[in-house]
């Protein structure tokens, strides 16, 4: 191809949603992977778009704010480009809340939230038996409905965008020579070459295994129980995850973990009991020093730049973040909030 712009290494959530604004900009763009696109964590399972809880607001929490609240759009517009769904829908979510006092703190954050989310969305309290038999058990009776948090296939969600992109005439390439502008977003491996580099530790990787039922749910609120996710997705499945190992030998192997976290599952929604298990995962995830998305110019190379760190929260932020970066890539405006610099992490 013509000399790109922007070469971006790595074709994950950040890779590919980048690329995507860069390419509605009017940029040439490359992508290389050697592993191919949706290799690591962006090609499991799970999918939980969910927000922080509407309190001691700050800007990672904005900008998570911004992020949710362009998915539709931003997931739409993927869709109708490349001819395949990434399965996302705002269906909201639900909380049980064990004692008096999660019940009180609950209550209160539903004033914050339509301070800090205003129209966009609410955070209610409300029976549990609101939902009928869908809704966990909660020793108050209680649960915690928002309605800003959504669902996404995120291995269907990269498909997506391979599509939207390939529609461009932009293909993800196992190799290539670097031109223009580089993004490396390249996942934990990368955070890991990126602390020796330093001399000093920036992010590492955290696994997490999840599994996926035969259990159709599609249009119910995705569940946040017991410390785990469980997602109804669009295509008549549901997710159940995760385990979070910061130490792992194999980082893509399931083992017995998974059975505590099926049961775990079935103890809070028994609907679930006996549906067939379709799907074991594993997978490493990235994770910043900082806990927040690490993005900005990499340190000592002129013209590299750095987008990873997504965590657990990477589908819900890209949007937003492929928004910053392709300015900062394409325009050199800096708009990266505090906390989200590389240098946060150092």
């Amino acid at each position: 191809m013509a000399m790109a712009d922007v070469t971006i290494r790595g074709a994950g959530i950040f890779g590919l949603s980048i690329a995507w604004a860069c390419v509605k900009q009017g940029a040439k763009v490359q992508i290389i992977d050697p592993n191919g696109p949706g290799a690591g964590s962006s090609g499991g399972l799970v999918g939980a778009l969910a927000p922080h809880v509407p309190e001691n607001w700050n800007p990672k929490k904005a900008f998570q704010l911004e992020s949710l609240l362009m998915a539709e759009g931003f997931w739409a517009e993927v869709e109708a480009t490349g001819g395949m769904s990434a399965g996302y829908g705002r269906t909201g979510r639900l909380q049980p809340l064990k004692d008096a006092r999660a019940l009180e703190l609950a209550r209160a954050r539903e004033a914050s939230a339509k301070e800090l989310w205003g129209d966009h969305a609410t955070w209610q309290v409300v029976p549990a038996e609101t939902f009928g038999t869908w809704a966990p058990p909660s020793a108050t009776g209680f649960v915690v409905h928002d309605t800003l948090s959504a669902r996404m296939f995120p291995r269907q969600a990269a498909a997506a965008l391979v599509a939207a992109l390939a529609a461009h005439g932009v293909l993800v390439q196992p190799e290539g020579t670097h031109s223009g502008k580089i993004l490396h977003a390249t996942g934990y491996q990368g955070l890991v070459e990126l602390s020796a580099r330093l001399g000093k530790p920036v992010g590492n990787g955290v696994k997490g295994q999840s599994l996926l039922l035969e259990f159709d749910m599609r249009d119910k609120p995705q569940l946040f129980a017991d410390s785990l996710h469980i997602i109804p997705h669009a295509n008549g499945t549901t997710a159940i995850g995760s385990t979070s190992e910061r130490e792992f030998d194999d980082p893509s192997s399931t083992d017995a973990q998974l059975d505590e976290i099926h049961a775990r599952a079935c103890a809070a929604v028994p609907a679930l009991e006996g549906a067939k298990i379709l799907e074991l995962w594993a997978g490493v995830r990235p994770r910043a020093k900082s806990r927040a998305p690490m993005l900005g110019p990499v340190p000592g190379r002129e013209g590299e730049f750095i987008a990873n760190g997504g965590f657990k929260i990477g589908f819900g932020m890209a949007p937003k973040v492929a928004d910053v970066m392709t300015e900062l890539l394409l325009e050199g405006k800096d708009q990266i909030p505090l906390g989200f610099r590389v240098e946060d992490s150092l």
